[in-house]
């Protein structure tokens, strides 16, 4: 059996759920860093982290929407090409638009 991960609602990669806490504060600021050096018409607002409410009196969490809707916001990061229509990171996106021919 695989041990339980959570999805950063930044990146989109699975982590532990020990290791998310420390994962999430270093990819937002590498986000930031990222999203700082992109020309301003790529620029992103900050992404927020998904509200999932407790669904146990004991305060846990449905570790399954919780995912969904990070996976949901990790998507919502992605630019699409103006040419191909295909969706990027927008650094990627830059690298791509290079070598995308119209068709």
């Amino acid at each position: 059996r695989r041990p339980q991960t959570v999805i950063c609602y930044i990146c989109g990669r699975e982590y532990g759920t020990k290791s998310i806490s420390i994962h999430e504060p270093q990819c937002l600021k590498k986000w930031h860093q990222e999203n700082d050096m992109l020309p301003k018409h790529l620029r992103r607002p900050e992404p927020k982290k998904p509200e999932v409410r407790p669904v146990q009196a004991k305060g846990f969490y449905d570790l399954d929407s919780l995912n969904e809707a990070a996976w949901i916001s990790a998507q919502n990061q992605l630019v699409p090409c103006d040419i191909c229509g295909r969706t990027f990171l927008p650094d990627r996106l830059i690298v791509h638009q290079r070598s995308c021919k119209p068709k």
